[in-house]
């Protein structure tokens, strides 16, 4: 194997890394600590390899940030759901509508106004992304994409935007589950209470 391809490769990697615009991340942080404080949902969904990013953010949100922000006394849990998860119900939405619905569908069961709708995917383009996000602006949550650098449709749609300014999908999928990361830590880590000396 060359490498200079490898070297390259974490090169252009660290770039994407560096470029994450972590003002952009602290109030999307804000965003879901809020979520959380009103006792919203957070409803998040992508495709393919951001599908299966979107599975560990919310296995890391729901888990370890919930049971890290319910010792502060509240007992209060994120309330938060990953809409790649069943796929009977993903699949007879596919079967008796279309693909492109399988997000909407399912929000229009659970969404309230205020909720909370995050997407992760690179072209921003997917259909039944841009439909799921275009319903839960028209009735009244908040949506935040996270995309890559061709922007697509969704990056105009959605309320807030973080674009990682690449376009290789696995550079892009990487950084979007650092974003995810800092999210979940920030709750993990920033509160974790220490005895007294």
């Amino acid at each position: 194997m060359n490498q200079t391809y490898l070297q390259t490769y974490i090169e252009r990697q660290k770039a994407a890394y560096d470029a994450i615009p972590l003002d952009r991340v602290a109030h999307i942080i804000d965003l879901i600590r809020k979520c959380r404080e009103d006792d919203r949902q957070l409803f998040a969904f992508g495709n393919g390899g951001s599908a299966s990013n979107v599975s560990h953010f919310i296995t890391d949100l729901g888990k370890s940030a919930s049971d890290n922000m319910a010792a502060d006394g509240s007992g209060r849990r994120f309330r938060c759901l990953s809409l790649n998860e069943n796929l009977s119900w993903i699949t007879a939405l596919g079967n008796d509508y279309a693909y492109e619905d399988i997000y909407w569908q399912q929000l229009q069961n659970y969404a309230r106004p205020g909720d909370l709708v995050l997407t992760l995917g690179v072209s921003g383009n997917s259909p039944n992304v841009v439909k799921g996000i275009e319903w839960a602006n028209s009735h009244g949550l908040t949506t935040i994409a996270l995309v890559g650098g061709k922007r697509g449709r969704v990056a105009d749609l959605a309320h807030e935007v973080i674009v990682i300014d690449d376009t290789h999908y696995g550079r892009v999928e990487d950084a979007q589950m650092t974003i995810c990361h800092l999210i979940c830590y920030s709750f993990i880590e920033s509160r974790v209470d220490k005895a007294p000396a």
